[in-house]
Parts: C-alpha cells; structure tokens; sequence
C-alpha cells in the first residue's frame, strides 16, 4: 500500500473565507480593523495561534502574553461555530480522492497545522472524512510542519513508510516538511502561500486536479 498525504487549508478546501470572518470579528471587537482575503490568504498555513498573532500585527500594536491567548479564544469561540459557513473543496478533488479510494493502491491521509478539532470537524460536514485512514492537526502531534516528524507521524498512523509515500501541499511549511521527510512534494498553485509555489521544493506544481493522477502515478 501507498500513501498520499494532504494538507487542508489551501490544499483540499478553500476556508479563506470562514478563517477571515473568524479573524476579522476578533479584530474588529477589540477596536483595529477589518482585512481583505487576500491579505488573510497570506498569513494561512502556520495554525490559528500565528493567523491571530499576524492579524494584529496587521492592524496595529502586536498582541503578545496573556492578551494574545484570549483572542486565541475569541476566535476558536466564533470559528468552530461558522468554519464551514462557506468552506469548500477545490474543484476536482472530490473525483481525485474516489478515484484513489476506488483502485486500492492507496491510504490516504491528512497532515494540516490546523488544530484537531476543527480540522475532523470540516472534513466532517464537507463529507470528507470517510476518505482518510488517519488525520493529524497541528495539535495532535508533538511537532507540526515544517517539521517532517509531523509527516513521519501520520505515515505512523498510516502504516506507510516514507519511501512509499507523497504529499500535496500548497505553502513553504508543506515544501519544506516533504523534503526534510524524503518524501515527495506537489504542490498546488491555487493555495495560501507567502512565497510563490514555484521558489520552493517540490518534485511538480499543478494548477488543477486533474493534474494529480498522472503525477501520482510517476512519483509513486
């Protein structure tokens, strides 16, 4: 058996949306202003903990301690209620993933710096989930990426190990985590990434779906 590992955020769905409604209420109850998409798309990728901390820093005086760590809270407050308000799956991955399910070859996971929750709950209502063996957010390991131990720990759970495995990702934190992790990395082009896809490590960059079979089949 093989691996395909997936990031979430900018990878399988678009939860731009719902991350900066998350976002923007909890800067705009505490008096800065509101961002625009594409500013938020652009601080995705590390965890919710950075999103807030770079949202403030966008908007005015960082938020450090004790006063950070409540509008943490203030967030995960709002978004576990509206985190799939209008969050959705790229075009064509729905087809990618019955198809992998459907030839037997692959075990397929998720590998995202979302935190658990909120991550088993998306794949949940977006009817994802029954497509994934194991899915780790960013809390359910001692590490999260770019550190490859937080691939070696959902192949663990995979049962895959790393030379019979590859990731789809779409920002630095997944390039980086793949080839650390000796694993090979595609990425997307229509993903939440601070550097663009084709400066960073990747064995192939795809701008749709339907690319990724093709690709699956010579890397692995």
């Amino acid at each position: 058996m093989k691996a395909i590992i997936f990031d979430l955020d900018g990878t399988l769905v678009d939860s731009a949306p719902d991350l900066m409604n998350a976002l923007n209420k909890t800067l705009v109850q505490e008096g800065r202003a509101a961002l625009p998409i594409e500013s938020v798309r652009n601080m995705i990728g590390d965890g919710v903990p950075v999103l807030v901390e770079r949202g403030f820093a966008a908007t005015g005086e960082e938020a450090t301690g004790e006063y950070l760590k409540a509008r943490i809270e203030d967030f995960m407050g709002y978004y576990e209620g509206h985190n799939t308000d209008e969050t959705v799956p790229y075009p064509g991955i729905i087809k990618v993933l019955d198809d992998l399910k459907a030839s037997g070859h692959y075990t397929l996971g998720v590998c995202t710096n979302k935190p658990q929750a909120p991550t088993v709950e998306i794949l949940a209502e977006l009817h994802l989930a029954h497509y994934f063996s194991a899915v780790l957010g960013g809390d359910a390991c001692d590490v999260k990426k770019p550190d490859p131990g937080h691939i070696f720990a959902t192949l663990d759970a995979l049962g895959v190990a790393p030379e019979h495995a590859l990731l789809v990702g779409d920002s630095p934190n997944d390039a980086y985590a793949a080839r650390d992790a000796g694993v090979p990395g595609i990425l997307v082009s229509f993903g939440y990434t601070r550097i663009p896809v084709n400066e960073l490590p990747s064995v192939a960059v795809i701008d749709h779906f339907d690319e990724l079979p093709a690709l699956i089949e010579k890397f692995l």
